[in-house]
């Protein structure tokens, strides 16, 4: 076998593999013979082909197949035998077999970066602090409220506002035409809730029951819903009724309605300072993963394969799509290009490829690896989410598909932990008490 090794760029080589006519004479040999027995023409008894007229009927398909069973026999013995380490499977850009015999092939390969990575251990992250303060009880308790208040219709002369519910029918249009996904009658609008979209509630308050209007909101290019992100939309709205949310005082018996356990009302202000505390406790875990990784990226700048990029965009843009569909649209309708999404998703997508290396290469400086206690904790936990059986989870994991995404989860928990634990943790006020303390 002949390989002649191209840099094609600092991460891509291009083999040129040449392999001997004997060995490709015997494989076409088989293939020939195999035809031979199965393939039945006019005027020849089955087995009695001639190795001529099969290769004037079946050049085509049997060098094909013959090409194609070649490259997986010899391609990983060559990348071997020249010490490459390619990161994902090669591109074969050309093969043929030439006049003398032998067979040749090309393939692009994507190497794994070599690099020495910095300062993984002891890096200092900030940590927010995850004192609760009163003012986020209240903000609490006021949900609370809302959430148990109770609807009564208000008058025509009533003028919208927050926490009242106004039911509307709307239509979006876009650069002067109706937008079909972007429409609905009789639709309940929570004001102040956020989940129509805070500008589009906030041009609400202030109308009445029969009021029309027509209102231009500018999504930002990061807005959630696809359909809407970066458009200018107007909307046309028409408020078919109005209802006032009615909210129970702020009392013991309201403390008593919410749950038995609670005597008063401070019994549950404490209860909702201990949920809120965990709950920052538990998010601050993911927060300060991203830190970590957001330190490491930068402290550690190295080229990444562009296929791993180009992969990864994919997948950003498969998710897009199932998102969509969903939702009973294409990314045709939902007026998405998929060049602006390739754009959009470069930045993330090679900083997820490079954040992958990172972490590897630390699981193989710190001899990290997975053991059968580390499967058996991630099998618990999935259980536990889904209400399943230990054995019911397991039985899905059982093809390599879909075991070996979750073995690579397990991973680089387990890695980010060790990060966590080698860590300097700084803890900071959170962002909403530096923002009281600049402005006092």
């Amino acid at each position: 076998m002949d390989i002649v090794v191209e840099n094609v760029s600092e991460l891509t080589r291009k083999l040129t593999i040449t392999l001997p006519g004997k060995e490709v004479g015997k494989a076409l040999d088989k293939a020939y013979n195999k035809l031979k027995k199965d393939v039945k023409l006019k005027g020849f008894r089955r087995g009695k082909v001639p190795r001529a007229v099969l290769e004037k009927n079946y050049r085509q398909q049997v060098q094909a197949e013959v090409g194609e069973q070649l490259v997986q026999e010899t391609y990983f013995d060559a990348v071997e035998e020249k010490g490459l380490d390619p990161v994902v499977h090669p591109e074969i850009t050309e093969h043929r077999f030439n006049d003398d015999g032998t067979f040749t092939y090309v393939a692009v390969v994507d190497v794994k970066p070599v690099f020495e990575i910095k300062e993984y251990k002891g890096l200092e992250i900030e940590k927010p602090a995850t004192d609760v303060t009163d003012e986020e009880v209240n903000e609490e308790l006021e949900r609370l409220r809302r959430q148990h208040a109770v609807l009564r219709s208000a008058g025509d002369d009533h003028a919208i506002a927050e926490d009242d519910i106004a039911i509307v029918d709307f239509q979006g249009f876009h650069n002067g035409k109706p937008m079909k996904e972007v429409r609905n009658e009789n639709y309940s609008v929570d004001v102040g809730s956020g989940r129509l979209g805070k500008e589009f509630e906030e041009k609400l308050i202030g109308m009445k029951k029969g009021d029309k209007t027509l209102h231009e909101i500018e999504f930002p290019p990061d807005y959630p819903n696809p359909l809407l992100a970066g458009k200018t939309v107007e909307f046309k709205i028409d408020i078919k009724d109005v209802k006032e949310r009615i909210k129970p005082e702020l009392d013991d018996e309201f403390a008593r309605d919410i749950s038995e356990e609670h005597e008063s009302l401070d019994d549950l202000r404490e209860a909702i300072r201990r949920q809120l505390k965990e709950k920052k406790e538990k998010a601050l875990e993911g927060d300060l993963d991203d830190r970590i990784m957001h330190r490491l990226l930068e402290l550690n700048q190295f080229e990444v394969p562009e296929r791993l990029i180009k992969f990864e965009i994919q997948e950003m843009i498969n998710q897009t799509e199932e998102h969509l569909k969903r939702a009973g649209l294409t990314m045709e309708s939902a007026g998405i290009k998929v060049e602006d999404l390739v754009e959009k998703n470069r930045e993330v997508a090679e900083k997820r490829v490079r954040g992958d290396f990172l972490l590897k290469k630390v699981a193989e400086l710190e001899e990290i690896k997975l053991v059968d206690e580390d499967l058996e904790r991630g099998y618990k936990r999935i259980a536990g989410e889904y209400n399943m059986t230990v054995p019911e989870v397991k039985s899905y994991f059982q093809r390599r598909e879909e075991l070996m995404p979750f073995m690579q989860e397990l991973l680089n928990e387990k890695i980010l932990q060790f990060l966590r634990e080698q860590a300097k943790i700084v803890e900071v006020a959170a962002p909403e008490e530096q923002k009281e303390q600049q402005e006092a």
